[in-house]
């Protein structure tokens, strides 16, 4: 092969064909037309699969370790997932509304080139979370972390969510689908088991409140954690609402994700940290026989396939997006950066979550209310082309949300603190930029009469 053939053909991977990306089933490049939209159940279980990630066993066993199950720790996980719950569906109506990605959404709050930053910032953080998960199924596999066995099942896995996302949404609900019954049924048998090698549901509670007092958290500490492990799943939850064809599915699948498979994880990972020392079930599963072992570490595994082809995907269409590139070229980027993170961030597992509570949520405010105050929650897709470049307002917003979140109260949720500052700067900015002649957010593309809504 020439020189000059080896170059077209890395030339012709790497440009987007966009007739062909907009008639995809993912179509990462524009609002999704009316038959792009997929059915209900596919989803719905696709929500759960997505739900179901190694990051709520792990909130639960740090919570298990510093409060007691009962009330505390159950009443702490409710009102973070609930939060992270009312942010989700926001978001998630709009992504069912408009049929946008969050590319596209936020361009319609930050400009067109200004939605490259919170862009890159979300598929830097969603492709961290990427290599959370193939690091968990390395060790789910090897149990150690310095075995050799480790780095090459993660590397696997790396491959294998990889292989599934390059399939698309299509992909995703295959694997997703037959994988739900295997992941309930070894939740609850993770329960059951030990509530049973606890003694019972007294003996349970009784050593939960032993093991809380041997590094408490407030309240405050314990919610914020809970909101943390999630928000960024809230955050873009436009990418896989936006397939739902009716509203309800649209705010289902982040009432399953972020309430009912979070919750039910917390709960399984809360009670194996208290119990079994450990909230991965996979490593007390295996203690109890060849067979219960097998059942765990094919639970696990499942539970962490699915995850990580939804994780995956978000970035792949994130940057595919905003960079107009092949959706295929950015699985193979996204799944390899992810797959070399997963050899050592899993490891930092807790101090990421904290990050992502701070800097995270104040990113979807301005888009939040460019939807639903100033826009009214309509937007035109034929304004696309003709956006600001940049919205002022919106980086503003950030900033100051962002920076918030670090001199928040110990009475407040520093997370929420800053999606909230980031929501009222934002209002604060824009209508004032208004008031001195100086509008640059979406509003400004419209001519007076202009309100196109994407869906009616």
């Amino acid at each position: 092969m020439s020189n000059s053939t080896w170059k077209e053909k890395v030339a012709a991977w790497w440009t987007v064909d966009e007739t062909a990306e907009r008639s995809s089933a993912d179509n990462p490049l524009a609002p999704l037309s009316d038959d792009q939209r997929r059915d209900s159940l596919p989803l719905l279980t696709l929500a759960f699969g997505w739900g179901f990630l190694i990051t709520g066993l792990l909130i639960g066993a740090g919570l298990g370790g510093s409060v007691s199950f009962w009330p505390d720790l159950v009443m702490a996980t409710f009102i973070g997932n609930f939060i992270n719950f009312v942010i989700g569906a926001l978001v998630g109506y709009m992504g069912y509304k408009t049929a946008c990605n969050s590319g596209i959404l936020y361009r319609f709050g930050f400009g067109r080139v200004g939605a490259y930053l919170p862009v890159i910032f979300l598929a830097l953080l969603t492709i961290g979370w990427q290599g959370i998960v193939v690091g968990a199924f390395g060790f789910a596999w090897a149990q150690s972390f310095d075995s050799p066995t480790f780095y090459v099942v993660a590397i696997f896995a790396g491959v294998l969510y990889t292989g599934t996302t390059y399939f698309g949404v299509r992909g995703l609900e295959i694997v997703s689908v037959p994988a739900v019954a295997v992941l309930v049924f070894v939740g609850l048998y993770a329960i059951v088991a030990n509530v049973d090698d606890a003694g019972g549901w007294t003996g349970f509670l009784e050593l939960s409140r032993v093991k809380a007092t041997e590094n408490p958290m407030t309240m405050v500490q314990a919610i914020n954690l809970v909101v943390g492990s999630w928000i960024v799943g809230a955050i873009v939850m436009a990418e896989y609402t936006r397939f739902a064809k009716k509203a309800w599915v649209a705010l289902a699948i982040p009432f399953i994700v972020l309430i009912i498979s979070q919750w039910f994880l917390q709960v399984v990972g809360a009670m194996g940290g208290i119990v079994a020392g450990t909230p991965d079930f996979s490593t007390y599963m295996v203690q109890q026989g060849f067979i219960i072992g097998g059942i765990g570490l094919i639970g696990m595994s499942l539970a962490l396939w699915t995850t990580g082809d939804a994780n995956l995907y978000l970035p792949v269409i994130q940057t595919s997006s905003v960079f107009n590139k092949p959706r295929h070229a950015m699985t193979l980027i996204c799944g390899g950066l992810g797959t070399i993170l997963g050899l050592g961030i899993y490891t930092h597992f807790m101090a990421w979550i904290d990050l992502l509570a701070n800097i995270t949520p104040p990113l979807i405010g301005p888009v939040i209310m460019e939807y639903y105050i100033v826009s009214r929650m309509k937007l035109g897709h034929a304004q696309l082309e003709h956006l600001p470049s940049w919205n002022p307002a919106a980086f503003i917003a950030y900033g100051i949300g962002a920076l918030s979140t670090f001199f928040a109260p110990d009475w407040i949720i520093a997370s929420l603190l800053g999606l909230l500052v980031s929501m009222v700067v934002y209002l604060i900015a824009y209508y004032g930029g208004v008031v001195l002649g100086f509008e640059r957010g979406y509003a400004s593309s419209l001519a007076p009469d202009e309100s196109a809504p994407l869906r009616d």
